[in-house]
């Protein structure tokens, strides 16, 4: 066991004695790459002072409102556009076109309707994460076997049978793809957005301490994401295994 964690980390542990050997060797100066320990250092400092933690509460509630709105609205469509073939081919023209515009050049126009306040950076964050999310439930939905789908019916299972018992248990594993990257998509969207118009905030704080040349308060933010990023994602693969026990039999 001890030896299969030293394996998955022997890439993060090489990676990190190499971050600290470049500033500290002068091949990359320490004005623009901070050394991991100097990076640990500032780490601590803001989590003692309370400035992280509020910076990061704010995001948090950004991004996950931003999530979960994708989640109450794009799993429904999703299962309605895999379910009825009638409705994607009414709908699938405008989701389409629509998926096409990127989350930060809607931006603007999100500021314009909603302003500068909170709802314009929910806005885009849901923009961005609705997309993953609706596509691979759709996808679930229609790679359904059909062999499971015949055979319920020749048991005189009905639609709604049907789709509670068999397509809806079967495109899980598809749709909780779609929530990791969606929640990927959510932390993405969520720093850019706050780095254009917020005065809090993880993405706010990059920039800040970028422009007073806080560089290891800088990176310490940017690691403090890709943590976030980590526990996202590996809270939706638990979850996933917790949900779908029948996908690790198999």
């Amino acid at each position: 066991m001890a030896s299969e964690y030293f394996k998955k980390s022997l890439a993060l542990i090489t990676f990190l004695i190499i971050w600290e050997l470049l500033p500290a060797s002068g091949i990359i100066s320490k004005t623009f790459l901070s050394p991991p320990s100097e990076v640990f250092q500032a780490l601590v400092k803001l989590i003692v002072s309370g400035e992280l933690w509020v910076h990061t509460s704010i995001s948090l509630q950004r991004a996950f409102t931003g999530f979960a709105l994708a989640v109450i609205t794009m799993i429904p469509l999703g299962l309605l556009m895999g379910w009825y073939k009638g409705f994607e081919e009414i709908s699938d023209g405008l989701i389409q076109a629509m998926r096409q515009v990127s989350s930060l050049s809607l931006f603007p126009v999100f500021l314009l309707f909603f302003g500068i306040g909170e709802f314009s950076k929910i806005a885009v964050i849901f923009w961005g994460a609705q997309w993953p999310l609706l596509l691979n439930t759709i996808n679930g939905v229609k790679t359904v076997d059909p062999l499971l789908i015949k055979s319920a019916r020749s048991m005189g299972s009905n639609d709604l049978s049907i789709f509670r018992k068999v397509v809806l248990p079967s495109s899980l594993p598809s749709l909780f793809v779609g929530l990791r990257l969606s929640a990927t998509h959510s932390l993405l969207v969520l720093v850019a957005a706050e780095m254009i118009g917020a005065t809090s905030g993880l993405g706010y704080s990059i920039k800040n301490w970028e422009f007073n040349f806080m560089i290891p308060e800088m990176y310490a933010a940017i690691v403090v994401l890709a943590v976030l990023g980590l526990i996202t994602n590996y809270s939706l693969v638990w979850i996933e295994k917790k949900v779908v026990k029948w996908k690790e039999e198999i």
